[in-house]
C-alpha cells in the first residue's frame, strides 16, 4: 500500500452523525455546546479506522480538523494524534451553508496541495460542503467518513489517487 511511504493527503468527511444536535439527555458529557455528535456507527467506524491505520503501518504526521464536535470526535476516537484546529475547516457558524466568496474552498485546496513531512501522511477532517466546494465532481456523493486521497507534488499540483470509505480501512487491514 503506497500510503505506507507517506507523501499523501487524506481529506476526509467526519464519521457518521445524525443530522440534528442531540437533546440534553443524550448529549455526550463533553459536548457542552450540544453540537452534532457522532452516532454509534460513527464512533465505531472512527475507532476501527484508527486501528486499521496503525495495523497497516500508515504513518500519520499532521492532522488538521474542523473545530466542530463531530470532526474532533472523529480525530479523537481514531487516535490520529493532536489536531491543528482551523476555523476554515468548520462552518463559521453558518450551519454548513455554502461560502459564496470561495475563500474557504481556496484555503482548503491550498492545504491539500502542501506536501506532508517526509515519510508521513497528512489527514484533514472536515465536512462535505467544504470538500465539495474545493473539489467539485471529485467529491460527488462523498459519504460520512469517506476520504479523498491526494498526492501533492513539489509544485503545488495535486493528483487524486483514490477514494476510501471509512469501512474500507478495516477491510484493507484484514488482508
Amino acid at each position: 500500500m503506497a500510503l505506507r511511504t507517506g507523501g499523501y493527503v487524506i481529506l476526509m468527511r467526519h464519521a457518521s452523525s445524525p443530522r440534528a444536535p442531540p437533546d440534553p439527555a443524550h448529549a455526550d458529557a463533553d459536548n457542552v455546546q450540544r453540537e452534532r455528535q457522532l452516532d454509534d456507527a460513527g464512533r465505531a467506524s472512527a475507532r476501527a479506522m484508527g486501528e486499521a491505520l496503525r495495523r497497516l503501518n500508515i504513518p500519520v504526521g499532521q492532522v488538521l480538523s474542523s473545530p466542530t464536535y463531530r470532526a474532533l470526535e472523529t480525530v479523537r476516537l481514531a487516535q490520529l494524534g493532536p489536531p491543528k484546529i482551523h476555523s476554515e475547516l468548520g462552518d463559521a457558524g453558518q450551519s454548513m451553508q455554502a461560502d459564496p466568496t470561495g475563500e474557504r474552498a481556496a484555503w482548503l485546496r491550498a492545504q491539500v496541495a502542501e506536501r506532508p513531512s517526509a515519510g508521513t501522511n497528512t489527514i484533514i477532517v472536515t465536512h462535505f460542503p467544504n470538500v465539495s466546494e474545493a473539489f467539485g465532481k471529485d467529491a460527488a456523493g462523498l459519504d460520512d467518513g469517506e476520504a479523498l486521497v491526494f498526492r501533492p507534488d513539489d509544485r503545488g499540483r495535486l493528483a487524486l489517487v483514490g477514494r476510501i470509505k471509512i469501512t474500507d480501512w478495516q477491510l484493507a487491514a484484514a488482508h
